[in-house]
């Protein structure tokens, strides 16, 4: 008699976008990192990596060899990781996925802005075709997730050139964007949206100290976020 808990190769859970073959979940999500880091223009560590996914350094070795047998990734005589031609289409199709989902459970759901990321992640790994071409039509029209980050293909560059930790008093600030790592923890992403922290939002810069952080101003609102909140903030003088 069969086992039925078996998975069948042709299984939507073992298959790819394309209907072929492809990653796990878990390799889908280490693509996604190394996509937005490559993106960033920021190298690419096994060490950066673990710190990212929470997890200790065997753990990402193993799924780093996982992805170099299967062509998506390599690595150079320095350590340094680099999609391949392979890889980057992968990651990119699960970026723009992710990003799309985002911007419908905001736009067309009405989701909470700091609930988003974490519903994404539950739906894109079993999204079919189908839905996700319904869904990408529904806001085919954006350019950027929710949180500012560009959607592949819709908009190449990160909006905001200004780390919020680098301003000066007296700047005046657009906030262009919250980078992905912040995205991870809700509770921040809730502390942001209560403070009206978000993409589009202007203040003044009061007060900037290495050590207590940046102070930013709104009219009667004050506030003052800490050194490391500040660094997954980015935007543009005013």
């Amino acid at each position: 008699m069969a086992n039925a808990s078996r998975v069948k190769p042709n299984s939507p859970r073992r298959r790819h976008y394309n209907g072929q073959d492809g990653p796990t979940i878990k390799e889908r999500e280490y693509l996604e990192v190394i996509y937005y880091l490559v993106a960033r223009g920021e190298p690419v560590i096994a060490a950066r990596l673990a710190r990212w996914m929470g997890v200790q350094p065997p753990t990402v070795t193993h799924i780093v060899q996982q992805l170099e047998t299967k062509n998506y990734i390599r690595r150079d005589g320095r350590g340094e990781i680099s999609l391949t031609a392979e890889g980057a289409v992968l990651a990119e199709a699960v970026v723009k996925r992710h990003r799309i989902l985002e911007r419908f459970l905001v736009d067309v759901m009405g989701l909470p802005w700091y609930l988003i990321h974490e519903e994404a992640v539950r739906l894109e790994h079993a999204l079919s075709p189908i839905m996700a071409a319904r869904i990408e039509s529904l806001v085919g029209h954006s350019t950027t997730c929710p949180h500012g980050n560009p959607i592949p293909g819709s908009c190449e560059h990160y909006p905001g050139s200004v780390r919020l930790d680098a301003t000066k008093a007296g700047m005046p600030f657009i906030i262009k964007r919250i980078v992905e790592e912040a995205e991870e923890d809700s509770d921040l992403m809730r502390y942001l949206q209560s403070n009206n922290i978000v993409p589009e939002s202007q203040f003044t810069i009061t007060d900037v100290s290495p050590a207590y952080g940046v102070t930013l101003q709104a009219g009667d609102q004050s506030i003052t976020v800490s050194p490391e909140i500040a660094s997954f903030i980015w935007g543009e003088p005013a």
